[in-house]
């Protein structure tokens, strides 16, 4: 067994078959590399601007097909590909833009709004509430979703947990660290880390803060009656 610069073993063997040091991989359909997240997030981007390319015959059409029920379909058809996995992105600046713009790019396309016609984000998003309702934009529905799962899985007492609160042995490289998983949750809970992990013990409790949160408001519900 052989050790690179960094103290990793490169010559690891399992039943005597040499396993390769590699960057990244896919694992259950999602990348994991060692830039953290954003390859994922590309890829999802991607991979639902793809699905929505598709179905651009639906999009298209004028006529028998309401603008309320095309923004319902891209959602169910196309947002929930990429939403795929999201509780275990680490989201940045540069992320969280680019997930918020390729919404705003489908959204375009939908109302049949270039970006010559001078429509900002914000009149867009009002058009869409118009044809829907309220409802949650795509960013806000990833940090809802990774709130929900940090506190699933705080209260929980298996391996996820685990290796969530887990350290390990040596130092960090010295320079500007990567973004850590964990550092989204007191962004977005508006508390610190430890007081956001006692929080999660009590589920309705951490279940009203996620639902309050300015980053996370409660998915709205329409009523009949």
């Amino acid at each position: 067994m052989t050790n690179n610069t960094n103290g990793f073993s490169t010559d690891n063997r399992v039943n005597d078959e040499k396993l390769h040091c590699v960057n990244r991989f896919k694992y259950l359909g999602a990348i994991i590399a060692d830039e953290g997240s954003k390859p994922e997030i590309l890829a999802r981007i991607a991979q639902a601007t793809a699905a929505f390319a598709k179905l651009k015959t639906i999009w298209n059409v004028i006529w028998n097909i309401a603008l309320s029920s095309k923004i319902r379909l891209m959602r169910s058809l196309v947002m929930s590909i990429f939403l795929y996995a999201c509780e275990s992105w680490t989201l940045t600046a540069d992320t969280e833009r680019r997930i918020q713009a390729m919404e705003m790019r489908c959204l375009r396309k939908l109302l049949g709004i270039t970006y010559r016609d001078h429509i900002s984000n914000e009149e867009l998003r009002n058009r869409t509430w118009q044809a829907i309702g309220p409802h949650e934009d795509l960013l806000t529905t990833v940090k809802r979703r990774k709130l929900k799962w940090y506190g699933h899985i705080t209260r929980s007492s298996g391996l996820a947990k685990t290796i969530l609160q887990g350290t390990v042995q040596g130092v960090r490289r010295r320079g500007r660290q990567k973004k850590r998983w964990e550092e989204n949750i007191p962004e977005w809970a508006g508390m610190t880390l430890g007081a956001a992990m006692r929080k999660t013990v009590r589920r309705d409790e951490w279940r009203e803060l996620v639902a309050r949160s300015s980053v996370a408001p409660q998915r709205s519900t329409k009523t009949t009656g």
